[in-house]
């Protein structure tokens, strides 16, 4: 077998690969020397089959293992031997065209070479990372916030209006007859909710305790139940009693409705929360201010299909950014979109920082835990309610959706062990501030 260079300029690598007659020959015999013992052919015992037999019986078959081995073999091997990583799946195409049995096999190996990264040192890099303390101020907002959406009702003497909660019994018939899931008893129902069907709660608009009503709506043609879809419907109301909204007094009481011992309880909570995510963004900040750092301080060669495609993906995701109001998001009928000076910038960023930090992971023998790949399957499975089982399933079955989260888990892995040998000074700001900061990443990333 002979391996020869065609092509190395930059990044880019070409070889021939030559399987000769023999070799190819020899390989189909060791196949068929290893398969031996277990063939049954009628006429011989199990095993003695001739091995002449065996090679016109099998041997065009193994014929075509064989090259795929040897070519598999010369090439795991010359990877072995020049230390080189395809940046992309590397093209193997056979050149002989017109080949037949007793020729040699000669393939074409064509890739781009993952560049040799030398890590910068980092114990000359200095980043600030902003520290937001929850304010009195802040949590108190929070609470007003929770008490808006506590809501609560306090009866009324007058009209019921839009936004008033209305109890009542109704009973609901088509042509006279009462259908089934049509009634229900001291039924809670806040006009403009948009719970019922449409038409229904608007007619319920000036009702008063103790009042009956007659509410004729139309089912809608594409309604969940067939038996109603498209037909009229006759509600006939009782009300009960008329509510308007009342906001929750900032108390014990407040906090227990929301899980606390009492309002100090709640208010801790609050507090643990908003820095909570107070924590999260000045993460970003200080993520951003290293890559940036990192960005600087090297430099080495791109290889042109990597930053092609990244260039190509983020130019797709900027042109549905500045259509999102024309197009769905899932709409992808639209032609090619060209890339453009921003997105080829955006793409050497990210393509670079994404070599260097894989490069940092490996040589610090970095990995993602089972455990912690679970943990992300199951944030995103919260996000499918009902659906976890089968969210789990398609995980499972799905690499690419696998790699799609491990791939954030590592690099944050990564970002963290930079972080610890670089210097760290914390610098304590207002929310406005960090607001500020974050806003100012957004517009970077734009």
């Amino acid at each position: 077998m002979q391996v020869t260079e065609t092509l190395n300029e930059g990044l880019k690598r070409g070889y021939t690969i030559t399987v000769t007659a023999d070799e190819l020959a020899a390989k189909v015999d060791e196949k068929l020397v290893e398969a031996q013992p277990e063939i049954e052919m009628k006429g011989f015992r199990k095993g003695k089959v001739p091995m002449a037999l065996l090679k016109k019986q099998f041997g065009q078959r193994l014929l075509g293992e064989s090259m795929q081995d040897a070519v598999d073999g010369a090439m795991e091997q010359h990877f072995k031997d020049s230390g080189d990583r395809p940046a992309m799946q590397p093209e193997v195409k056979m050149t002989n065209d017109e080949w037949k049995e007793g020729d040699d096999v000669v393939v074409s190996l064509n890739y781009e070479a993952l560049p040799v990264i030398e890590l910068p040192a980092l114990d000359g890099v200095t980043l600030e990372k902003l520290v937001v303390k929850a304010e009195d101020s802040a949590v108190q907002e929070a609470l007003e916030n929770l008490a808006k959406s506590a809501q609560n009702f306090d009866d009324k003497d007058g009209a019921a209006e839009d936004g008033d909660q209305v109890t009542m019994d109704f009973v609901g018939t088509i042509d006279g007859e009462a259908f089934e899931g049509g009634a229900a008893e001291d039924f809670p129902l806040v006009l403009g909710s948009g719970q019922f069907i449409p038409g229904f709660e608007e007619q319920l608009v000036g009702v008063k305790a103790g009042d009956s009503k007659d509410a004729t709506v139309s089912f809608p043609d594409d309604y969940g139940a067939e038996h109603l879809a498209g037909k009229e419907a006759v509600f006939a109301c009782t009300i009960k009693a008329v509510k308007a909204p009342a906001e929750a007094a900032i108390d014990d009481d407040l906090a227990k409705q929301f899980g606390a011992e009492d309002l100090d309880a709640l208010k801790a909570q609050i507090a643990e929360r908003l820095e909570a995510e107070y924590g999260q963004a000045s993460r970003a900040v200080l993520k951003r201010g290293l890559l940036d750092a990192l960005d600087e301080a090297v430099s080495f060669d791109l290889p042109p299909s990597l930053v092609d495609a990244e260039s190509k993906q983020i130019a797709h995701q900027l042109w549905h950014d500045a259509n999102k109001e024309d197009t769905a998001e899932t709409d992808h009928s639209h032609g090619e979109i060209e890339r453009s000076e921003e997105s080829d910038k955006l793409a050497v960023r990210r393509v670079k920082l994404g070599l260097l930090l894989a490069e940092v992971g490996q040589k610090a023998e970095i990995e993602v835990s089972d455990q912690e790949m679970t943990q992300a399957v199951i944030a995103q499975a919260r996000q499918y309610p009902g659906q976890e089982r089968e969210f789990f399933e398609f995980i499972q079955k799905n690499q690419q959706m696998q790699q799609q989260l491990r791939a954030p888990l590592f690099e944050d892995k990564v970002v963290d062990h930079i972080l610890e040998q670089v210097t760290v000074t914390e610098k304590e700001v207002s929310k406005d501030e960090l607001q500020k900061a974050v806003e100012t990443l957004e517009d970077d990333a734009s």
